[in-house]
């Protein structure tokens, strides 16, 4: 009895793999949740009704491919070429100047919900435009890479081959249900940016966490 005991002692704790999912989808949960510009961009197009599917579908799949990659060990690979960040960090600063200042612009014009003359960071612009932004803006930015690939790949890892499939897979299922949630339910939000000012509120915000992030990726 007294082996029986020993041996369970040392034999190291595994939970189920339904609980190594769900610490997954609660940490995916708490990384995409967070207030960014990824999260606005779709919020704007949700409010739009212009192009939300697509807007969606290519967050999730950013998400999708950035955790995969992290779950089957390229986190490693990012961690020992720090000057594939520094290209990205300098990159995603650029690019959030060029845009912020797209979106104070947008903010000195507001528009307002009036159907098809809806007014966005694009105007309506197209799905592929929508894409392009959209992949910008989550790929120039360091920080996504650190959340994903190295982040909840590295914590996956732990959880040994079978679990971390688990874990990546609860991340997955957190962002897809975030955006398909975020971009169908901002249209809940429309009467209040019927008003032209709540549109250049919005402008003016996005504008300024554009800045603020290019600032603090160049600053450190």
């Amino acid at each position: 009895m007294k082996k029986v005991l020993k041996m369970r002692l040392k034999t190291p704790y595994k939970p189920p793999m339904l609980t190594i999912f769900f610490k997954g989808l609660f940490l995916g949960a708490s990384l995409i949740i967070a207030i960014g510009l990824q999260n606005a961009f779709i919020l704007r197009q949700g409010i739009k009704r212009v192009h939300v599917l697509p807007a969606v579908l290519t967050a999730i799949l950013v998400d999708v491919v950035l955790i995969g990659a992290g779950v089957l060990g390229f986190g490693y690979l990012i961690e020992q070429h720090p000057a594939l960040i520094q290209w990205v960090t300098w990159g995603g600063a650029a690019f959030l100047f060029f845009y912020g200042a797209k979106s104070f612009y947008s903010a000195l014009k507001p528009g307002h919900m009036d159907g098809e003359r809806a007014k966005g960071m694009i105007k309506q612009g197209s799905a592929k435009e929508v894409f392009l932004i959209l992949i910008g803006i989550s790929l120039l930015n360091p920080h996504v890479y650190l959340d994903t690939v190295v982040l909840i790949g590295g914590l996956s890892a732990s959880y040994g081959e079978i679990g971390k499939y688990y874990f990546g897979g609860g991340a997955m299922v957190a962002s897809f249900i975030w955006f398909f949630a975020l971009g169908y339910g901002a249209r809940l939000l429309t009467p209040f940016f019927a008003k032209a000012k709540a549109w250049q509120i919005l402008d003016t915000l996005i504008g300024i966490t554009m800045w603020a992030i290019a600032v603090s990726l160049v600053i450190k």
